[in-house]
């Protein structure tokens, strides 16, 4: 966190979207490779599903950046909780991760099924260790209330207030 008061306007995004993506493009460039042959898939299923999932993240990436304008919230100091932040507390990190899974399901290469998983796990720990933490601090009770309300790294329908 900045000394400034409020978060850094980039934060961890641009190594948890440089490593996920990273990987994701050495599953494109391996996928055909003998070595993972044997993992080769030729499912219609998996390509529509991966074409929804990038379709989706690429929607929730806008729906988070221009539409829900975190930047001024990170500039004015307010914890956002809006828009895409209604839907999970990430939603541009989500947005990566349910674009770069696409991307694995289109190539139906069941070796690299594993990467979807790592990208949740990374991402998870990735928040609790930075922001989640520099969230906290700032806002307190209101950053809590919003974490149990609000998944972290999936879109969903936000529970209630209680």
């Amino acid at each position: 966190m900045k000394n400034n008061g409020h978060l850094p306007v980039y934060g961890p995004g641009p190594v948890y979207v440089g490593v996920i993506a990273g990987l994701t493009l050495v599953a494109v460039c391996l996928r055909d490779a003998p070595l993972f042959a044997s993992g080769r898939l030729h499912s219609a299923v998996l390509t529509v599903i991966g074409v929804i999932a990038v379709l989706a993240g690429i929607a929730l990436w806008i729906y988070a950046v221009p539409v829900s304008k975190i930047d001024d919230g990170i500039l004015n100091n307010r914890l956002v909780t809006t828009g895409a932040y209604a839907l999970v507390r990430n939603p541009i990190y989500s947005a990566a991760m349910i674009l770069c899974t696409g991307v694995v399901l289109i190539l139906g290469n069941a070796w690299f099924f594993i990467l979807p998983v790592f990208f949740w796990i990374f991402m998870t720990v990735l928040m609790r260790q930075t922001e989640e933490k520099w969230l906290r601090s700032l806002y307190g009770s209101e950053y809590e209330d919003y974490c149990r309300r609000v998944n972290r790294c999936w879109p969903w329908i936000p529970k209630k207030r209680s």
